[in-house]
């Protein structure tokens, strides 16, 4: 059966109705979720570890003991073939690298008579969730928790599904690479409420990060403020700008590689020359039909697969600040001045030598990302999410004397007669 993306010109009419659709992609309906999700948390929050047991049972049809795990991944990760151990090590290393340029000394100056700053610390304790079942993915263990200990967060424990064999060993592998301590052998929204909530085995974290399905993202949602979260993680997606100079070929497996995550995948291109995006087409289709999950990402072709043929740079640029894609690939003259005119995106791969791949697995920044959109206001994973700030300041007798007008004035125009005497009494007013 042929598959091809679905052409849209600008000027059609289609063509706007397509671009918001696309902008509102974020707006993921919870709601059939949530009573379900709620119900879960509820049980845990009121049972903790048995109510854990029992959704393990019920939703993964296990019940692991214990529930709480130390990593012992030195042996998994000899176990693995020396291909499979020396990406991982080359991942782990490139992913330290990078973070550690993040970290943030924070800063103090003196004015006048007062001393300004703030001081950075990290989170005491961190929770990365990592999907279990179809979708294992040992690369998010390290992008997740190598920016956390980077960070300085001592305690970083891992929730995921174990199968007990094996197939573990890439996730303990890279665990023990990440430097997370301990597991929680359980996935689902009972392993978020577990974390967020605390349990008799099960430690309260501060931050939980990570990708997971919709009941995972719900949770998420619902423990928000009693916990940090990095946000809600929708369907991957990608946007390829291409103008007239792209190698189709390219830029359909770039589509690709990210229609293969799952059905509901986002494979969008714009481009400004419609023969490009013919072209284009018909590689996708040539290209599915030797994919080993070809049913996959036809699906995530066929539902959300778009081609957007617009008039020019300014309007491909415009475009893609519009979508606000997880990922932006580059594959056109000057990448560099292109990408100046474009605010939102979660990560940038610039020009025709650089797959969105290599940021999943070996580049080095988090491939954690904002999708939906989410990247107008939101940021790759890093080490700044596993970190609080405290604001320093202090005051001399001077200082505060020079400025206790200004304050004592301001507290009284909002009402506060309490704030100006606690002033007054410290300048003997």
């Amino acid at each position: 059966m042929a598959v091809m993306l679905k052409i849209v010109r600008q000027g059609e009419p289609a063509f706007d109705q397509t671009l918001r659709a696309l902008e509102t992609r974020g707006d993921e309906d919870l709601t059939a979720v949530e009573p379900a999700v709620r119900a879960i948390l509820d049980d845990v929050r009121a049972r903790g570890d048995a109510a854990v047991l029992d959704a393990c049972e019920r939703f993964e049809k296990r019940r692991p003991s214990p529930l709480l795990k130390l990593v012992d991944g030195e042996p998994a990760l000899h176990r693995l073939p020396r291909e499979a151990r020396a990406a991982l090590e080359l991942s782990a290393r490139r992913i330290r690298e990078f973070h550690e340029h993040q970290r943030d000394a924070g800063f103090r100056y003196r004015d006048g008579g007062a001393v300004l700053g703030t001081r950075v610390r990290p989170m005491k304790r961190a929770g990365v969730y990592a999907p279990g079942g179809k979708a294992r993915y040992p690369s998010s263990v390290l992008m997740a928790a190598i920016p956390a200990r980077v960070a300085g967060v001592r305690d970083v424990i891992v929730a995921t599904p174990l199968a007990g064999d094996d197939s573990d060993d890439m996730i303990l592998a890279a665990a023990h690479l990440a430097g997370v301590t301990r597991i929680v052998d359980a996935g689902g929204a009972q392993a978020i409420g577990a974390m967020a909530y605390g349990t008799a085995s099960i430690p309260r974290v501060d931050v939980i990060v990570g990708p997971g399905n919709i009941y995972v993202a719900c949770a998420k949602r619902l423990v928000s403020g009693l916990v940090k979260i990095d946000g809600i993680a929708g369907p991957s997606e990608i946007l390829v700008v291409a103008d007239r100079t792209a190698d189709a070929r390219v830029v359909a497996a770039d589509l690709l590689s990210q229609a293969e995550h799952d059905e509901d995948a986002y494979p969008l291109l714009v481009t400004d020359d419609a023969a490009l995006a013919e072209a284009v087409c018909r590689e996708v289709e040539a290209q599915l039909a030797t994919l080993p999950r070809h049913a996959i990402a036809r699906a995530s072709v066929e539902r959300q697969g778009k081609a957007l043929v617009v008039d020019g740079r300014a309007a491909m640029a415009e475009v893609a600040d519009r979508v606000a894609a997880e990922h932006l690939a580059l594959h056109v003259v000057d990448p560099d001045v292109l990408l100046d005119a474009i605010d939102a995106a979660g990560a940038a791969f610039i020009g025709a030598s650089t797959p969105e791949a290599v940021g999943d697995y070996v580049a080095g920044p988090s491939h954690v990302l904002p999708t939906g959109g989410a990247v107008r206001f939101g940021s790759p994973l890093g080490v700044y999410d596993f970190v609080t700030r405290t604001s320093i300041v202090r005051y001399d007798e001077t200082t505060l004397a020079a400025q206790a007008d200004a304050i004592c004035t301001f507290a009284r125009l909002e009402g506060l007669e309490a704030h100006a005497r606690a002033v007054e009494a410290r300048t003997k007013r």
